[in-house]
């Protein structure tokens, strides 16, 4: 709950304090109390936070994985709210709307944007959460809010729109861009959340079938018992003396006619994972990229000589996602089984440490308001 504090900031209400989740740079966070913000741009909305959850980015962030994050800034970027106040610029939202907001701000007006290509907006791109305050707090400003908020219908709860603007939109854009042809063989490497949603909006594309590749036997049972893949594999368990991905090869492609798969995407981002993904492919296939590294990669254009792949790369490009919630208001697009555990704000530090150490099989968590005592 917001409290009263003498401190001023050009982006915050003067005397207005909430709690928020702040990383230091070093691999540390800690719960604090921070100004509370408040319009800066007439494009601005203020959003109070009702759910938020916690990203692999996030912890890529606190990993020192992403170059670009500024220390000492609240964290978080996947969250709905409520409208509190809105820019003078902003016509189409209200105070008192319910919004799934983007992980992407951008403007809409630049070369980038006008093309769909939103990540590298020349005006935002990915800030909440890594170059500006983000949602892991009470309330959090989102730029470009005419853009970067979609209404959430009501027959849609908080819970059911969470993953909308970061994995939910990862999946969906990585599923559009894979050249998934009817009738065709699609591989998933990693089975964790943007996996999972990877293969929900890849089966809209009807291929024949999908087959999601993880290390996490449990991962790749839900994946299979929620008929989102027609075929799992364990690299661990074909050849798991010296780790080669011969053996693995192999197998995808007597699942395939021996070709290999027409469309492959990386969504683990592992030690060998891009490896994998470029050899179960098969020549001429399209190789999509989602997964952020905590390592460079190696293209090793040698052993690909012949093959004629396309690369596609990420960071997403969060666009068109009125069209995914209506998937998500048909019931075409249901999230509501990765949600593994519940935390109050207050909590969120322990949260932090359940969803990296995948306790009870933690797939996501949600983090709730903040609860007085």
């Amino acid at each position: 709950m917001c409290t009263t504090m003498n401190l001023y900031d050009t982006d915050s209400i003067w005397g207005i304090v909430m709690k928020a989740l702040v990383h230091d740079g070093k691999g540390s966070i800690s719960l604090q109390d921070r100004p509370k913000p408040s319009i800066k741009e007439p494009s601005d909305a203020l959003v109070r936070v009702t759910r938020s959850t916690i990203c692999t980015s996030d912890l890529h962030i606190l990993k020192g994985a992403v170059p670009r994050a500024v220390p000492n800034t609240v964290l978080g970027h996947e969250f709905v709210g409520v409208i509190e106040e809105v820019g003078s610029a902003i016509t189409d939202l209200k105070p008192g709307d319910r919004v799934a907001v983007n992980c992407e701000t951008f403007c809409g007006e630049c070369y980038f944007c006008k093309r769909g290509w939103v990540n590298n907006c020349e005006h935002g791109g990915w800030e909440l959460g890594c170059c500006i305050n983000g949602c892991q707090a009470e309330y959090v400003r989102v730029p470009f809010a005419g853009n970067t908020c979609t209404s959430i219908p009501d027959s849609v709860s908080d819970e059911d729109a969470l993953f909308l603007g970061d994995i939910l939109a990862t999946g969906w854009w990585g599923a559009n861009i894979a050249d998934i042809e009817e009738g065709s063989t699609v591989a998933v490497i990693g089975a964790g959340p943007v996996g999972l949603t990877t293969m929900m909006c890849a089966r809209l594309k009807n291929p024949a079938q999908i087959i999601a590749l993880d290390i996490d036997d449990k991962r790749l049972l839900l994946a299979s018992e929620q008929g989102l893949a027609d075929k799992t594999i364990n690299p661990k368990t074909i050849n798991p003396v010296n780790n080669s991905l011969d053996a693995l090869e192999a197998v995808v492609k007597v699942l395939t006619h021996g070709r290999g798969a027409d469309s492959v995407i990386e969504a683990a981002g592992g030690n060998n994972t891009f490896d994998m993904a470029w050899r179960i492919a098969r020549p001429n296939a399209t190789v999509v990229l989602s997964a952020m590294y905590e390592q460079p990669q190696v293209l090793p254009l040698p052993y690909m000589y012949g093959k004629n792949l396309t690369f596609k790369t990420g960071g997403v490009d969060a666009s068109g996602l009125d069209e995914v919630m209506a998937l998500i208001e048909q019931g075409k697009l249901d999230t509501s089984r990765l949600i593994s555990k519940r935390y109050a704000l207050n909590n969120i530090v322990e949260a932090y440490r359940a969803f990296e150490t995948h306790e009870d099989d933690c797939l996501k968590v949600v983090i709730t308001p903040w609860e007085d005592d």
